[in-house]
């Protein structure tokens, strides 16, 4: 049995590692004003050090994933993390552009087996019917990563040169290393209770890929160039961004924590609902993003429900899984970062021919485009005669069949 208090230690690690991964990736986006001259190239090749990290996630997520399913959990995580770890410190003392390109595609190839490998982790230390909440305390890290990780990077850079900021990390993610090495249990894939979804399904898996798509497609090509609508649309003034960028980050830490309170009764209701309101937020700063007042509570409506939707999404994902939750995870990664290329891309397209005001409102059609998908596959399953009822809870009991080989899962009780 895994001790109580080590589990929860373990999980506030996993939550750091995931503050290091997020942050990192999209580091040099506050840094690039500094890194284009000191390296000599121009600020849309600096910019190629967060795009090509997404494309590298994307490539090698997958098989890297299956490559490594038999390989114990601890030393994986462990591994990715000394690696990741052991690369951004490579960045931070790159003497050439190429050798920091380099560092940052090694660093990226170990993003996907992390992100696929540390959710099924988590869950496995603790009981059933608590896995929603588990799921958005450790997503708690990935919230913090743009809200804090972000902008304190940046200002540091600024005081000490972006090679400053890389160290930082780099040093973090040691620390993070070394934390999940000693925490965690060790176990083999074999033995994690998270192995298998407890409701595997795979058009409701398909279905849940092409609506993150749209989601993330949609609210990352809003969120990249917020700042750029709230300066030219809103009308608020430079210095105010950090303020407002804190205001729309802080609310989204809020609701992930939030969100683990009811994701476990009604994890596709709590999906459906976030997407609503990242959509009514969308649509509402198309409509009135010319107001200040009214910016800035949709601004906070649009942080708190794409963070927490982040979390609704990766434990739905993990309940329908049709195999293992690792590679569903894997798949999941891909899907987001296809999404947030996507988003990018789209988004510069927009702003270079229609302008910025549109961009919210390209967003929040998406969003609506993933509610429609979602709630009309469930809906069409519903009619269907031999529609399986879904009991909305991870605390189902899963198929007799899948589960009745693998030996008791290490659990805590909290």
């Amino acid at each position: 049995m895994v001790h109580e208090r080590r589990a929860v230690y373990a999980l506030a690690a996993l939550s750091a590692a995931t503050f290091c991964y997020v942050t990192t990736e999209v580091l040099p986006i506050g840094l690039l004003t500094l890194i284009a001259p000191d390296l000599g190239r121009s600020r849309s090749e600096a910019g190629l050090l967060v795009t090509g990290y997404a494309v590298v996630v994307m490539i090698v997520a997958l098989p890297l994933t299956r490559v490594t399913r038999r390989v114990p959990r601890r030393p994986l995580l462990a591994g990715a993390l000394g690696v990741f770890a052991a690369a951004t410190a490579v960045s931070a003392f790159a003497t050439s552009y190429e050798v920091l390109l380099a560092a940052r595609l090694v660093s990226a190839t170990t993003n996907g087996v992390f992100w696929a490998v540390v959710f099924p982790v988590a869950i496995s230390m603790f009981p059933a019917n608590i896995r929603g909440r588990i799921v958005a305390r450790l997503s708690i890290g990935n919230a913090l990563g743009p809200v804090l990780g972000v902008p304190l990077s940046t200002w540091l850079g600024g005081q000490a040169g972006w090679r400053a900021a890389f160290v930082a990390m780099a040093v973090f993610g040691f620390v993070s290393c070394i934390a999940v090495a000693l925490l965690l249990p060790s176990v083999t894939p074999q033995q994690r209770a998270g192995d298998i979804g407890p409701m595997p399904d795979r058009p409701r898996f398909v279905v849940l890929l092409l609506a993150t798509i749209l989601a993330v497609t949609g609210a990352m090509g809003a969120f990249t160039y917020m700042t750029v609508f709230l300066l030219d649309v809103s009308g608020f003034a430079a210095a105010s961004l950090g303020l407002l960028l804190f205001v729309q980050g802080s609310f989204g830490v809020a609701g992930t924590w939030a969100v683990g309170r009811v994701l476990d009764r009604f994890p596709l209701g709590v999906v459906l609902v976030l997407l609503g309101l990242l959509t009514a937020a969308m649509l509402g700063l198309y409509g009135v993003g010319a107001s200040k007042a009214l910016t800035i509570p949709l601004l906070a409506v649009a942080g708190m429900s794409f963070s927490s939707l982040i979390a609704g999404i990766q434990h739905r994902v993990m309940q329908v899984a049709p195999s293992t939750t690792d590679m569903a995870s894997a798949s999941l990664s891909v899907a987001f970062n296809f999404g947030l290329a996507a988003g990018s891309l789209i988004g510069a397209g927009l702003l270079a021919t229609a302008g910025v005001r549109v961009i919210p409102l390209f967003g929040g059609l998406l969003t609506a485009v993933a509610i429609a998908l979602l709630a009309g596959h469930e809906m069409s399953r519903r009619r269907g005669r031999n529609h399986k009822p879904d009991h909305s809870s991870w605390s189902v009991r899963p198929p007799r069949s899948r589960d009745a080989e693998k030996p008791p899962a290490t659990s805590v009780r909290t």
